[in-house]
């Protein structure tokens, strides 16, 4: 049985969830979000969202688990958000934001200038003495992840001395250089 399918999701005040035919929308302070969800039954009741299965048919199990996950994430993104913060490890590694352009100096012989989607709010903070920080804010968890990996994919932090584009609070794996 799914553990994570069981539990039915709680609806925090000034969220509305609604359930027509296939589609589950959410909608909260931050905005308004909407997955289509196909052989799952979702029903409202009593501020909680609950899912169940038709049968334990494998794939009715592991869809049961996933959509129950992604409504959890839909309604904790309208109420409050979901924020990722980038740090630029390496000498000369700058950051700069206009408006929902990114402009990054990674290193490379031209600056990386990327247009964010509008519902990411970028924020950079580069403090003296200190590593650029490029922080994401949105109220949809999949875009806010897929943008950071975008970004982190520029220059992804190396083993040896750790340069490149990490998530802050990220455990990088070390290696050893070459010793005489």
């Amino acid at each position: 049985m799914s553990r994570i399918g069981k539990n039915p999701v709680t609806i925090p005040s000034g969220v509305t969830v609604e359930v027509t035919g296939n589609v589950v929308t959410v909608k909260g302070k931050l905005g308004e979000l909407s997955q289509e969800i196909d052989s799952i039954d979702v029903k409202v009741e009593e501020g909680q969202v609950v899912l169940e299965r038709p049968s334990d048919a494998k794939d009715h199990r592991a869809k049961h688990g996933l959509y129950r996950a992604l409504i959890n994430n839909m309604v904790q993104g309208v109420s409050e958000g979901f924020t990722k913060e980038l740090e630029l490890v390496g000498v000369g590694y700058r950051a700069s934001n206009q408006g929902q352009k990114l402009d990054l100096a990674l290193g490379f012989s031209h600056n990386i200038v990327i247009d964010v989607a509008p519902e990411v709010k970028i924020e950079t903070i580069s403090e003296k003495g200190k590593n650029p920080i490029v922080k994401l804010t949105s109220h949809d968890k999949q875009l806010v992840g897929q943008v950071a990996a975008k970004i982190r994919g520029f220059r992804k932090p190396e083993p040896y001395k750790g340069k490149g584009v990490k998530f802050v609070g990220e455990q990088l794996r070390r290696k050893a250089g070459k010793s005489a």
